[in-house]
């Protein structure tokens, strides 16, 4: 099988909630040779994309996203150990605080971010999902510093617009100089970012990857 139509095949087995098919075309595409990485960006995130696309456009609701997120936590089971393989031991990249926005419980996209991260030499300290601003900024103030990247997430446009205030308290307790600020999920543009203030956003996993390592220069 061509890898393409691998790739379609493990989007569609996200996009049509297929928890067994997307394991099973999982392990089959590792078998054949294809990196862990490419795995989870031309086929499992495209996937999730689409669901979460459907999802804010009201065509999908909670319980078919959380079939699909299934899907992706089992392929990841998988893939995880082949990131930890390819990890950067000894490079002093920083520590990323993840997390999902108040009001959010979406965490598909925030624990893809993490792993990935983490796959390229982050310490990661993720706070969960629905994370009041306020905790946010307590850990901030504990690593003081340090060299620290926020990553928050936000699958809806009612969770992102408390970004915009989470940026306000940072400045209030003269922390936003301390720390870098990376926003991602759904609704969330590189207008957004411009207008809060914060530092940078991603289309995708393996990019925020890159783009967090390009930050904290």
């Amino acid at each position: 099988m061509a890898n393409e139509e691998m790739f379609d095949k493990l989007r569609d087995s996200i996009v049509n909630q297929d928890i067994a098919g997307c394991v099973q075309l999982t392990q089959e595409a590792l078998s054949a040779g294809i990196p862990a990485l490419d795995i989870i960006t031309k086929g499992l995130s495209a996937g999730m994309k689409i669901v979460g696309d459907k999802f804010e456009a009201a065509e999908i609701f909670l319980p078919q996203i959380m079939m699909s997120a299934k899907a992706m936590s089992g392929a990841m089971e998988i893939l995880t150990p082949e990131l930890e393989k390819t990890r950067k031991e000894g490079e002093e990249t920083g520590l990323a605080i993840t997390f999902v926005a108040e009001g959010d419980i979406h965490d598909i996209g925030h624990r893809l971010v993490s792993t990935m991260l983490g796959a390229n030499g982050f310490d990661i300290l993720d706070l969960g999902t629905d994370v009041l601003n306020e905790t946010v900024v307590e850990e901030v103030a504990k690593h003081k510093g340090e060299k620290v990247i926020l990553v928050g997430s936000a699958l809806m446009t009612t969770s992102m617009l408390g970004q915009k205030d989470l940026m306000d308290l940072l400045r209030e307790e003269n922390l936003r100089d301390s720390v870098k600020c990376m926003f991602g999920g759904a609704p969330v543009s590189e207008g957004w970012i411009e207008e809060i203030g914060a530092d940078a956003t991603a289309e995708n996993a393996a990019e925020a990857a890159k783009v967090a390592l390009e930050v904290m220069k």
